[in-house]
């Protein structure tokens, strides 16, 4: 689900917009090293944790590789810059790259990173809202986004509800104090991993529903994107970048708790990241980004086909596109 986080950090003297560094992408160092701009979905937090890891136990060094992460100045840029070739690979959203294939964007996930939503449906214990169909006659706050509304219309409906008689406040990214203030009795474009535990952290008492129990496919959160031309062109070189991540995946599975210091160390100086939450939030993350039996990245075409067919559905692309087309498994 597209996110932003301009609401949720502020900027330090540190932090520039590195777009004028994005030319010149998959170049050679003069050590042969292959050189792969790549950039985050937002500023860095737990979820990338693997991908620091990777870095500072070498084994993007390893591969011949140097790799540059990146934060982009909205995530709406990171999938426009990398099918423009001004970035090598970015992380994005599935269903946003089906959405941009929808629009014709030449964008390709190569890998699945978090395997399961995110973005659930929160709702204050006070408000007396038993299942989603309780929220008829309540207020819901969503960012601005008609997709977290199309999620809500089919967790309702599936629930037996109206979904035609929902009240929907547009309170932009201010869904913390939305809920605080009880300005809504619930939002929709939250993550487990972020807002709730903020939320629970100021007292707030939640109640929080799956989309995938009421309706909704159980899509990919965050998947890994490169562009057709890219994956032409350095097809290896992403190859070499996949082995090393799921390292890196698995140095963070098996040692959380370094996989995650090195992320707050490497990022202290840039952004406030709360270690307590960070450290609460991959706990919640490692699960639903394993994919065993399969190696971590792998991708199902049946969870591209679902999340198509769901947004073909609900009005969400301009065109009708197949699963081969938004997804590729360059380790297979």
């Amino acid at each position: 689900m597209i996110r932003t986080w301009k609401k949720y950090i502020s900027y330090g003297a540190a932090i520039v917009l590195l777009i004028p560094l994005l030319a010149g992408c998959a170049a050679k160092t003069k050590a042969g090293q292959t050189e792969l701009t790549v950039l985050l979905d937002w500023y860095p937090n737990a979820v990338h944790s693997f991908l620091y890891a990777a870095e500072e136990q070498g084994y993007f060094e390893d591969a011949g590789l140097k790799v540059h992460l990146k934060t982009p100045a909205d995530t709406n840029d990171a999938i426009k810059l990398v099918a423009s070739g001004k970035a090598d690979l970015a992380l994005s959203y599935q269903m946003q790259v089906a959405i941009s294939r929808g629009e014709d964007i030449p964008i390709v996930s190569i890998a699945s990173i978090v395997r399961h939503p995110l973005n659930q449906l929160f709702v204050l214990e006070s408000a007396g809202i038993q299942s989603p169909k309780d929220l008829i006659g309540k207020k819901i706050g969503y960012p601005s986004i008609p997709l977290n509304q199309a999620i809500v219309n089919t967790m309702v409906s599936d629930d037996g509800g109206d979904a035609s008689a929902l009240n929907y406040v547009d309170i932009g990214w201010d869904l913390i104090p939305a809920m605080t203030t009880g300005k809504v009795d619930a939002i929709i474009g939250g993550y487990v991993n972020h807002e709730k535990l903020l939320l629970e952290r100021e007292g707030v008492k939640l109640l929080a529903f799956e989309p995938a129990d009421y309706g909704v496919p159980d899509y990919d959160e965050l998947v890994l994107t490169a562009s057709e031309a890219g994956i032409e062109e350095n097809g290896d070189a992403f190859r070499k970048f996949l082995e090393a991540i799921v390292k890196g995946y698995d140095y963070t599975a098996n040692h959380p708790d370094e996989a995650l210091q090195l992320l707050l160390d490497k990022q202290n100086n840039n952004y406030p990241l709360e270690a307590d939450i960070e450290k609460q939030s991959l706990a919640i993350l490692l699960p639903l980004m394993d994919a065993a039996p399969e190696a971590f990245g792998s991708q199902s075409e049946q969870s591209w086909r679902s999340t198509i067919a769901w947004l073909a559905e609900h009005g969400q692309l301009k065109r009708e596109i197949e699963a081969g087309e938004a997804f590729r498994n360059l380790l297979e």
